[in-house]
C-alpha cells in the first residue's frame, strides 16, 4: 500500500515533467496500534525539451512543421509560454497536429511509425526523436453523397469546403461534416450522423470520398425551462427565444436563443442543456441556465477625458425593471464646460412583434462644444420619442419624433465670428451690450425650436456588444426639420463595423463612418452645436482632440467644427490569454479621416485674419493618417483607454493656414464609485 502511494505522488510529477522527483515514506511506530506517514519529497527540476528531431521528412522545411507543435525548445518567450516543458498530454496532441498537418496538405497515407523520448542523465533535459513517413501526395478524385436525403442533395454539396481536383485535406472534409450535419440540425435532426469515409487509389494519387448520411429521427422540444433565474419574469426572458416548444429541434435556433438572452444587459452568461424525455425517442426538454448580473446600476464616475476635460457623472440605470426588462435611466453629468440632465425609458417591446420604443427627456447646457473649441454659451431642452421595429433576426429599422428649445448666446471677440454670424442670422435673434470700466460686451444671441422626424436602420450580428470579435454591424440614421421649426436642416449619419478572422486568433477590424448635414431654406449652415468635429481617441488618433478641419480666428485658430465628417480606421486586434478576452484589448491601428466645411455661406479665415480659407473635399490627400497602438481595459471600476499614434501625413501649416495639432499619446479615463 505504501509503494502504491510513492508511485501515485512520482506519476504526478512526472506528468508534470519533473523527472527527478524523490519520494522517500517515513514510517514512525505509535501507540495505539497506529503509524505516523511523513514522506519526504524532493521535487527537483523540471525538465525542458533540448531538441526536437524529425526523422523521415522531406517535403517541408523542420521548422515549419515543428513550428505548429505546441511543444518547442526554448525560446525567447518560454518563460510566460511555459512551451519548453514536457509532458505527456502536450507531446499527445502534438502527434495530432503533426497528423494534421501532413493530412491536410495532401498527404493521407501520412504515419507516424515511432516516437522516443529520452531523458539527460541529470533528469532535467529531454530529447524527442518522432520518426515519419510521409507516403504520397493525393487528390479528390468525386465526391459521394449517400444515405437518406431529408436535405435536398444539392443543398447540402453548396455547404462542401472540397471539390473534385482539389488536394486532400481532413480539415477541409472535417469541417464540410460538421456544416452538413449542423444544417441537418437546423431542420430538426439534432442527432445526425454524417460519415466521411475516404477511398484511396496509391496507383493514381487520388481519393474518393463517399459522405454516409444518416439523418435519424426528427426531434421535438416539449419545454423549454429557465434554471437559475430569480429577478426576471418568464416572458421577459421567453420572447427572446428562437427555439419554441412543440417545435423541432434547431441546434441553430438554440444558439441564436443563447445569443440573444447573452445580449441582455442584465444577463452574464448562458448554457443549454437536451435531456430526452423518458420513455420517449423523440422529444427533448432544453434547460436554460441564466446566470443573471445586476438589474440596473446605481453610481457614478469622475474622470478625465481629452474631449471634456474633468468631468462628473451620476447615473441611475435599472435595465430589468420589476422584471420587465424595460429600462429606465437617468443621467447627470457635470463637466469644466458642459452639463447635461437626460431621463429616458425604454420598453423593448410594446407589442408581440417585438417594436421597441425609447422616450427621453434631456438639458444641455455648455460654454464650448469642446475643449479645444471658443467659448459662447448654449442652452438646450429637447424631447424625443422613437421607435425600431424588427425587419429580420438581425435588422430594424427606426423611425422618431424630437422636439428642441435651443438658446444660442455669442460674445463678439470671445466667441468665433462664424457662430456671432450664425446667431445674428438665423432664429429669433436678439442683442444686448454690457459696460465695464476700461471695456465694452457685445451680446449676439439666437432663440429657436426645432421639430425633427427621424429615421433609421440598423444591422447587428455581433457576438458581443463590448469587445466583439466577430460579426457586423451597420447603422444608418437621418433626420429632418418640419415645418414649423424656426431653423431647417438634415443630417445623414452612417456607421459600419465588421470584425474579419485573418490569421489564427488575430482578427481585422474595419469601421467606416460618413456624416453628412446641410441647412434648408433661408437657414444659412448647421447649428453650431450639430456640427461635426475628429481627432482624437475616438476618431483620428496621433491628432489633438476635435482639432481635424475648419479653424476660427479665435486664439490660435479654436477648431470650429464642418458639416461633413468622413473617419476610417482599421485595427489588428492581438490575442490575449483567454481570461482577459472580455476585459482586455490591444490593437495595432490605422487610421485615415478629416472633417470639411461645404458650400460657402461660412467664412473662414486664415492665420493673417485675413485671407479667405476653404475647408471643402477635394482629394483623398485632404484626409490625415496615423498609426499607432491601442490598449483598452475594462477595469472593475471603469473603462481606460490609451493610444500612441504617429501622423503619416500631418500639415505643417503655411502663411495663411493653421498647421495641424500633433498629440501622439492620448488616453480617456474613468472611475466609478
Amino acid at each position: 500500500m505504501l509503494d502504491d502511494v510513492q508511485q501515485f505522488l512520482t506519476d504526478q510529477y512526472f506528468s508534470r515533467g519533473k523527472y527527478g522527483i524523490r519520494v522517500d515514506a517515513k514510517v514512525t511506530d505509535l501507540p495505539g496500534n497506529k503509524v505516523a506517514l511523513v514522506f519526504d519529497i524532493k521535487e527537483g527540476k523540471r525538465a525542458r525539451i533540448e531538441q526536437i528531431n524529425l526523422v523521415g521528412n522531406s517535403t517541408f522545411k523542420e521548422k515549419d512543421v515543428l513550428g505548429s507543435l505546441e511543444l518547442k525548445t526554448p525560446n525567447l518567450l518560454s518563460w510566460y509560454k511555459q512551451d519548453d516543458r514536457y509532458s505527456r498530454e502536450a507531446l499527445t496532441g502534438d502527434q495530432e497536429k503533426l497528423r494534421s498537418f501532413y493530412m491536410d496538405r495532401g498527404y493521407a497515407d501520412f504515419q507516424i511509425e515511432s516516437t522516443q523520448v529520452t531523458i539527460a542523465p541529470e533528469k532535467d533535459d529531454m530529447f524527442i526523436t518522432m520518426s515519419i513517413h510521409e507516403g504520397d501526395r493525393y487528390k479528390v478524385s468525386e465526391i459521394k453523397l449517400a444515405g437518406t436525403m431529408v436535405v435536398p442533395e444539392a443543398e447540402l454539396r453548396k455547404l462542401l469546403l472540397i471539390k473534385p481536383g482539389d488536394i486532400y485535406s481532413r480539415k477541409a472534409v472535417t469541417s464540410s461534416q460538421e456544416l452538413m450535419s449542423y444544417r441537418l440540425g437546423a431542420d430538426g435532426y439534432a442527432f445526425s450522423k454524417i460519415d466521411p469515409v475516404p477511398t484511396t487509389d496509391k496507383e493514381k494519387k487520388t481519393v474518393s470520398l463517399t459522405f454516409f448520411i444518416e439523418p435519424g429521427s426528427r426531434v421535438y422540444v416539449r419545454h423549454i425551462n429557465f434554471l437559475g433565474v430569480t429577478d426576471s419574469n418568464d416572458e421577459t426572458l421567453r420572447r427572446e427565444m428562437r427555439q419554441l416548444e412543440g417545435g423541432w429541434l434547431s441546434n441553430s435556433a438554440l444558439e441564436r436563443s443563447k445569443e440573444r438572452l447573452q445580449r441582455l444587459p442584465y444577463v452574464e452568461k448562458v448554457e443549454f442543456e437536451k435531456k430526452p424525455v423518458a420513455g420517449s425517442g423523440d422529444l427533448v426538454d432544453v434547460d436554460f441556465t441564466v446566470k443573471e448580473g445586476f438589474p440596473g446600476q446605481f453610481g457614478g464616475a469622475i474622470g478625465y477625458s481629452q474631449a471634456q476635460n474633468a468631468y462628473v457623472k451620476g447615473d441611475v440605470v435599472l435595465n430589468n425593471f420589476f422584471g420587465t426588462g424595460d429600462r429606465i435611466a437617468t443621467d447627470i453629468a457635470v463637466g469644466t464646460y458642459n452639463k447635461t440632465y437626460a431621463l429616458s425609458h425604454t420598453d423593448p417591446y410594446t407589442n408581440i412583434d417585438g417594436v421597441s420604443r425609447t422616450t427621453s427627456l434631456s438639458y444641455h447646457e455648455g460654454t464650448r462644444y469642446v475643449s479645444a473649441s471658443s467659448r459662447l454659451s448654449t442652452e438646450e431642452t429637447s424631447i424625443s420619442s422613437s421607435w425600431a421595429y424588427p425587419i429580420s433576426e438581425y435588422q430594424n429599422m427606426q423611425a422618431g419624433l424630437a422636439a428642441n428649445k435651443a438658446d444660442l448666446l455669442t460674445t463678439l471677440g470671445y466667441s468665433s465670428l462664424q457662430s456671432v454670424n450664425w446667431a445674428r442670422s438665423n432664429g429669433r435673434t436678439y442683442f444686448s451690450r454690457d459696460f465695464e470700466p476700461g471695456a465694452q460686451f457685445y451680446y449676439y444671441g439666437t432663440k429657436f425650436n426645432t421639430y425633427e422626424v427621424t429615421a433609421g436602420w440598423s444591422f447587428d450580428s455581433r457576438n458581443r456588444a463590448l469587445f466583439p470579435d466577430r460579426g457586423t454591424r451597420g447603422v444608418v440614421t437621418a433626420r429632418i426639420t418640419v415645418p414649423g421649426s424656426d431653423v431647417n436642416y438634415y443630417a445623414v449619419n452612417s456607421d459600419f463595423l465588421k470584425f474579419i478572422p485573418v490569421w489564427g486568433k488575430y482578427v481585422l477590424s474595419i469601421h467606416g463612418a460618413i456624416d453628412y448635414g446641410s441647412p434648408l431654406g433661408r437657414t444659412t449652415s448647421l447649428p453650431p452645436y450639430l456640427n461635426y468635429f475628429a481627432g482624437g481617441i475616438d476618431s483620428v488618433r496621433g491628432y489633438r482632440d476635435s482639432t481635424l478641419g475648419p479653424r476660427d480666428n479665435i486664439n490660435a485658430g479654436d477648431p470650429y467644427g464642418g458639416n461633413l465628417r468622413i473617419i476610417g480606421n482599421i485595427e489588428l486586434l492581438i490575442p490575449v490569454p483567454e481570461k482577459f478576452k472580455t476585459s482586455v484589448r490591444v490593437a495595432l491601428f490605422y487610421d485615415i479621416g478629416n472633417v470639411f466645411q461645404t458650400g460657402s455661406k461660412v467664412e473662414f479665415k486664415g492665420t493673417d485674419k485675413y485671407t479667405p480659407v476653404e475647408y471643402h473635399f477635394e482629394q483623398w490627400s485632404d484626409l490625415r493618417r496615423s498609426v499607432g497602438i491601442a490598449v483598452q481595459w475594462m477595469a472593475p471600476l471603469g473603462l481606460l483607454r490609451f493610444s500612441f499614434g504617429v501622423p503619416l501625413n500631418p500639415y505643417k501649416g503655411d502663411d495663411v493656414n493653421y498647421p495641424d495639432s500633433i498629440e501622439r499619446f492620448q488616453f480617456s479615463v474613468g472611475q466609478a464609485f
